[in-house]
């Protein structure tokens, strides 16, 4: 015998949500987690502004000391030995000790020309295949100099 009552209750309930709603509330917690609520600041950067952009609405905070940028060339010596530094007012050099004498020259005269110490900022462009032994002793020659910021940037 059939029974026609239990197969006539059939509706469509359409696509299954669940997966969706899964996918949705993992995506929000992320979001959540990953994000800081009540800033007001986006994207910042210690890095100075070189120049000027498109908007020309831009003025410099007067109170705000400019950073004057040091740039050093790291590259490996002819014969693979050694390194070759150099850089604005800086004589090429291959020795970890005459560059500090040029760095603490270099110093001296950004201070007599009224630019302080932490004004300074020394940025390190290391070659391609440069051992790090060698930026490491460049590092550490800068540091004897007594700058106070350094940093690296990708190769040249």
């Amino acid at each position: 015998m059939k029974m026609k009552g239990a197969k006539a209750v059939h509706y469509d309930s359409g696509p299954n949500m669940t997966p969706l709603v899964d996918v949705v509330m993992v995506i929000l917690i992320f979001l959540m987690l990953a994000g800081q609520f009540g800033t007001t600041q986006f994207l910042l950067s210690k890095q100075s502004i070189k120049q000027k952009g498109g908007g020309g609405d831009y003025k410099r905070d007067p109170n705000k000391p400019v950073e004057t940028p040091l740039e050093i060339r790291v590259d490996n010596s002819r014969d693979g030995v050694g390194f070759i530094a150099q850089g604005t007012g800086i004589k090429p050099t291959g020795d970890a000790a005459t560059l500090q004498a040029e760095l603490i020259g270099k110093r001296e005269a950004f201070n007599n020309a009224g630019t302080p110490t932490d004004q300074i900022q020394v940025v390190l462009y290391p070659g391609r295949n440069v051992k790090y032994k060698y930026l490491i002793s460049i590092y550490q020659a800068a540091l004897q100099a007594k700058y106070e910021k350094i940093a690296f940037a990708t190769s040249h």
